[in-house]
């Protein structure tokens, strides 16, 4: 048991990739129109880019044992922590909560991969339950 429904973690996947997929930006001095003028520039990362709502709002909503979870979940990802040592990233996580999660794991680099790789790590089959995220309705969140 992991401490957080794997179809909450692989909704944050879905929306992560997204927010991950941007490469460094060539420009920092962006237009509004550079997106009409060169498509590709909605891919260039830019300091003051924002992730998106939804997924700043879906992880505000998590209650703390799930937000908790999901950092040991990344940390299991990320190689930080063994996938047999989940508990004692679990208490890592619970002892350091000091700032909010959302700006931790969002600040995070290839967050999405972190968390299909932990929820791999922890004996979940993240291609299948994309495809069965995927298949049902879009806010089935709410």
């Amino acid at each position: 048991m992991i401490g957080i429904s794997p179809e909450k973690v692989v909704f944050i996947i879905l929306q992560a990739r997204e927010f991950d997929a941007k490469v460094a930006s060539w420009d920092e001095d962006r237009s509004l129109d550079d997106a009409e003028n060169e498509p590709e520039s909605i891919l260039e990362d830019f300091k003051k880019d924002e992730p998106p709502a939804e997924l700043v709002e879906f992880i505000d909503a998590l209650n703390i044992d799930e937000k908790e979870a999901l950092v040991a979940l990344a940390w299991v990802g990320r190689g930080t922590f063994a996938p047999d040592k989940y508990e004692e990233a679990l208490q890592t996580a619970r002892a350091e909560h000091v700032n909010k999660t959302r700006d931790y794991l969002l600040g995070t680099p290839l967050l999405s991969d972190y968390l299909s790789e932990g929820l791999s790590q922890m004996g979940y089959n993240v291609e299948e339950l994309e495809e069965d995220l995927i298949r049902r309705e879009p806010d089935w969140h709410r």
